[in-house]
């Protein structure tokens, strides 16, 4: 019995022992994995040359091209206005816009033509004593110089003198009494209007403002930088040709709807703004008040958007803006190899969408147009898809 008790935990720690190692031998084999690298897909684009026109873009207030206040050259009160005398209002070159009241005028011219009559009757007199002076001095005369005194030379030119000035009174008495009807000087539209028919108004007193509308011209601004892209018109001395006159584009929303009207660039301004350093183009548009089927006219104070025509490049890449790494002006490209390539490139311009490259970037190179979280030059790719040109 007491042999038993002390074999017993023997017997058991053996059978344990045993089973473990049984438990042990029998496990299964752990199969090894080879565990693969999966290389970043990218979309990549193919650089190819275009030939594209990179426009200007500005803006500017419609103005006329001709603009002037209607003043009174005489005295007087009006007593007609054009039914076109008003704000807004049109009238054609010739028509009679206002008329001061002429009876003081006419008046003047006929007391006028009386002096003139008069001093025609004098001169008349005097021209026949000078020839009975003449006729008395060759027959009484002993053949000796008659003196002009005698001949009265004198007093037939101060008759002379006399009725000329007479005429020229006339002159300017017709020429008042024609002021008192003001005329349009051009075909143009009434901006502001001052007096009204019954006012009296002083010689010299400003009536209307009013514009032509034959022609509007806008301002637009061009920056230093843009000079780069559109070929403006140059003012050189003595030159007959100012050069291109690139065509422009002005739109402008009116009622929520948006327009458009054609014009050109006619010449730039003779000096750059000492403050901003822009070079001021001039825009015109012909016949802006014409009639054009669903367009309304492009009224001054109008204030527009400019598109102006640029120059044409036949060397420029085109690449969405996606292109761009972290937004620097910097590149992904795939060589050969399907390696990364970083490419700094030089940008001509670039909008929202896409960017116009001028340099770094070679024809027919795989720009990478897929975002990539961490490039690093020299890492392998795989190719997915061409991306979508720009």
């Amino acid at each position: 019995m007491k042999i038993f008790k002390v074999l017993l935990p023997i017997v058991v720690l053996s059978a344990g022992a045993l089973g473990a190692w049984a438990i042990i031998a029998a496990k299964p084999e752990v199969e090894q994995k080879q565990i693969a690298h999966e290389l970043p897909v990218v979309q990549v684009m193919i650089a190819r040359p275009q030939a594209v026109r990179l426009n200007v873009h500005s803006q500017g207030v419609v103005a006329p091209r001709t603009e002037m206040f209607l003043v009174s050259e005489v005295a007087g009160k009006i007593d007609h206005v054009h039914p076109a005398f008003a704000a807004g209002g049109f009238f054609k070159k010739g028509e009679v816009l206002l008329t001061i009241d002429p009876r003081d005028y006419d008046l003047a011219v006929t007391k006028i033509q009386a002096q003139v009559a008069e001093a025609r009757k004098e001169l008349l007199r005097e021209q026949a004593e000078a020839e009975q002076a003449q006729q008395e001095w060759q027959a009484l005369g002993d053949g000796g110089e008659a003196s002009d005194y005698v001949l009265r030379k004198p007093h037939l030119e101060e008759r002379r003198a006399k009725l000329a000035a007479a005429e020229a009174d006339l002159a300017e008495a017709r020429l008042k009494r024609a002021r008192c009807e003001l005329r349009a000087p051009f075909d143009g539209r009434v901006r502001t209007k001052q007096v009204d028919s019954g006012q009296y108004v002083p010689a010299g007193a400003a009536l209307a403002r009013v514009y032509a509308i034959d022609v509007a011209e806008v301002r637009l601004p061009i920056t230093n930088d843009q000079l780069n892209f559109v070929a403006l018109p140059l003012s050189y001395r003595d030159a007959q040709d100012p050069g291109p006159r690139p065509g422009v584009t002005l739109s402008a929303q009116l009622g929520g709807r948006n327009y458009e009207w054609q014009g050109e660039i006619v010449r730039t301004e003779g000096a750059f703004d000492e403050k901003t350093g822009t070079l001021y183009a001039i825009a015109q548009v012909k016949d802006p008040y014409g009639y054009r089927e669903g367009v309304p006219p492009l009224a001054v104070g109008l204030f527009v958007q400019a598109e102006i025509e640029g120059r044409e490049r036949s060397d420029v890449v085109g690449l969405p803006r996606t292109a761009l790494v972290r937004g620097a002006y910097r590149v992904l490209v795939v060589d050969s190899g399907d390696q990364l390539r970083f490419r700094d490139i030089a940008v001509l311009r670039g909008d929202r969408e896409q960017v116009f490259v001028s340099n770094g970037v070679k024809p027919g190179d795989r720009v990478i147009v897929s975002a990539l979280d961490t490039p690093v030059e020299g890492m392998k790719v795989r190719i997915e898809a061409l991306g979508p040109r720009p």
